[in-house]
């Protein structure tokens, strides 16, 4: 394949309003994709809008919706065609986690994760996979996390949400193949996001040393341009994924268990 021409793409971006989402929006408009935003806080979602349309001259249009709640995709996607507009490319990037001892979670909340990670990815995913596939031109982009590749006590539930992902993805990317969608899934370590406050603790990093958004968005975007892209990409951290691979899963488990343990006494 060769390299994207994001001047004739139109890019729904998820989670937009702050972090990660924010970060894509900005670099994709730099590149000249046309943007869809989409996320709770329109107020946040209206202000970066008018920066993107501002410094980059592209057509950015909003959308403040709750992605958590059923056929959120679908509905999407029906509201955007009902106003003329065509997406070409998806990147899923809403979501959030909880830190805590599983018998600590709140189950309202873990339930809304699990829909926002999971059932919204997966609706969003199947709604548009059909015109991004017949654009021949598409970009689907999943936002998983470093967590997928192996347990992780503490944030256990984001974690299983975020290794659902991982797999869904790749998968999608071998059904792509030869269709001329690029299908990639983004694996990052920890960032310096909102993230921890929304999960409730610092501590959540597993004392790795946090990313930027900026460096993981760079990241992303080079290898969905490369020739022949991966299904997924580790942005920082590797070296935590590649010991999960080589080490006895108990051993994995307890490491990870103990690290999570140390750093929530010292909290």
């Amino acid at each position: 394949m060769s390299r994207i021409d994001y001047s004739s793409q139109t890019i729904i971006v998820t989670g937009a309003s702050s972090g990660l989402g924010a970060e894509f929006a900005r670099q994709l408009a730099g590149r000249g994709s046309n943007l869809v935003l989409v996320a709770r806080r329109a107020d946040r979602l209206e202000s970066l809008a008018g920066e993107l349309s501002r410094d980059h001259g592209v057509t950015v249009t909003t959308v403040a919706r709750d992605l958590g709640q059923p056929d959120a995709g679908r509905a999407l996607r029906a509201e955007l065609e009902s106003r003329g507009i065509h997406a070409t490319g998806l990147v899923n990037n809403a979501g959030f986690g909880t830190h805590n001892a599983f018998t600590d979670e709140d189950p309202e909340r873990l339930q809304g994760m699990i829909a926002l990670n999971v059932g919204a990815l997966v609706d969003l995913s199947r709604a548009y996979i059909d015109p991004l596939t017949t654009a021949g031109t598409g970009i689907l982009i999943n936002v998983a996390s470093l967590l997928g590749f192996q347990p992780s006590p503490y944030l256990g539930v984001y974690g299983a949400t975020k290794a659902f992902v991982l797999s869904l993805t790749e998968s999608l990317w071998e059904e792509a193949r030869g269709t001329g969608l690029r299908v990639l899934a983004v694996c990052p370590g920890a960032m310096g996001t909102e993230f921890f406050d929304a999960a409730g603790s610092q501590s959540a990093d597993y004392g790795t040393t946090r990313a930027t958004p900026q460096d993981v968005v760079r990241i992303a975007l080079e290898t969905l341009d490369r020739r022949s892209a991966p299904p997924s990409v580790i942005t920082n951290g590797r070296a935590l994924a590649l010991a999960s691979k080589l080490l006895p899963r108990r051993q994995v488990v307890r490491f990870m268990g103990g690290i999570q343990r140390r750093a929530m006494t010292r909290s």
